[in-house]
């Protein structure tokens, strides 16, 4: 089987799910990323420094900021119609609300840890007055940024708050588009996915509508689940897998973005958004009670119609009967944007020496070997 580089490994040579042998459905795109969505860039802000026992204010440091912009950093205010949903509301995502009423939203999201989160939106709302251009934003004269956590601290030192303006600003500045890291990096630094090493993941599906193909693109911080929950390509790794070590509890929880080219109005990308929780519950995520579980879904199409704010706006979107595809691909994006979280990760030491396994590939190859479910990979 051939399998592109893109979607076998990450640009510094991790190997991604699809690269170890693990069965997926659907076709992905060029990069197996939410950046095949044309316009979409991703950048990271990677923060990991000391080590040894925890000195609040000083480290040791897991942690870090990620932006995503959904016209690019090119076009920092350009906004986007959305929709979102909380599976489990455990947890942050501000800019919902606005969301929730408008259908749209403005400019770039970040997200980060628990404690950072609301800086992380402070800054970019900072950050796009000074950016900004009178033809960019023609309504309201403020702010509402979408900015989303999840929690580091058994890794981190969370309550330091080591975050910076200028970290989310790097991350804003590294942002690109095409073929991005994944693992340890940007705001999913310090987390933890089905008592492994979690954090940032992307995967992506090509959805034929109408004679066209569109995108759906995904992109996770996982940070979620217990290891006996653990699926892969269907099959009970989790129980198979042997406990070699105590896990604290469980305090986690997954913030998913979903876009689209297809052009779709704010309530079908509502819908959307709840089934990216179908995604996680392919991998074994049950929205456990310490878990927020929130999902953001834009789309890049109809720009003009998401500027015009007077007279009568004229927008297009999908038929109803394209919905269910496009549930599909947002499910296959999710779930593998997930095993990718984890296969492309390593072992991390943080706090008070406190270790965090990466998953065993070599284990979980032999798992699915045995259950008939490994792709034999040239």
């Amino acid at each position: 089987m051939t399998i592109r580089q893109e979607h076998r490994h990450t640009p510094s040579g991790k190997i991604r799910a699809r690269g170890a042998g693990v069965p997926f459905v659907g076709m992905p795109g060029p990069c197996n990323a939410i950046t095949d969505v044309a316009g979409v860039e991703v950048g990271y802000q990677t923060m990991i420094r000391g080590d040894g026992p925890l000195v609040v204010g000083q480290g040791p440091v897991r942690t870090g900021v990620t932006a995503i912009f959904p016209r690019g950093r090119g076009n920092p205010e350009g906004g986007a119609y959305a929709g979102y949903f909380s599976m489990s509301g455990n947890g942050e995502m501000s800019g919902a609300a606005f969301v929730e009423e408008r259908g749209r939203f403005d400019g770039p999201i970040t997200i980060t840890n628990t404690h950072s989160c609301g800086l992380t939106r402070d800054v970019t709302a900072r950050w796009l007055f000074e950016q900004h251009r009178d033809s960019a934003k023609t309504d309201q004269p403020f702010y509402l940024p979408v900015s989303a956590e999840t929690h580091d601290g058994p890794l981190n030192d969370i309550n330091g708050h080591h975050v910076k303006p200028e970290d989310v600003v790097a991350a804003f500045e590294d942002a690109r588009s095409g073929w991005i890291e994944e693992g340890s990096v940007g705001g999913g630094t310090g987390m933890r996915c089905f008592e492994f090493k979690g954090g940032s993941g992307t995967a992506s599906r090509v959805v034929n509508y109408a004679g066209r193909d569109y995108t759906v693109g995904a992109f996770v911080q996982s940070n979620f689940g217990k290891r006996h929950l653990l699926r892969i390509a269907g099959v009970p790794v989790g129980l198979e897998l042997p406990i070699v070590d105590f896990s604290p509890p469980e305090y986690g929880s997954i913030i998913g973005v979903v876009a689209t080219d297809a052009p779709m109005a704010p309530h079908q990308l509502r819908r959307i958004a709840r089934r990216a929780a179908y995604g996680i519950s392919a991998t074994g995520g049950i929205a456990s009670n310490e878990s927020g579980d929130l999902f953001l879904a834009f789309s890049t199409a109809n720009e003009a119609a998401v500027l015009q704010h007077e007279g009568l706006v004229t927008a297009e979107f999908v038929g109803e009967a394209a919905m269910s595809r496009f549930y599909e691909a947002t499910i296959q994006a999710v779930e593998e944007a997930i095993m990718n979280s984890m296969f492309a990760n390593q072992t991390m030491t943080g706090i008070n020496g406190f270790t965090v396994r990466a998953l065993p590939v070599d284990q979980v190859q032999d798992i699915l070997r045995k259950y008939n479910r490994l792709v034999e990979v040239d």
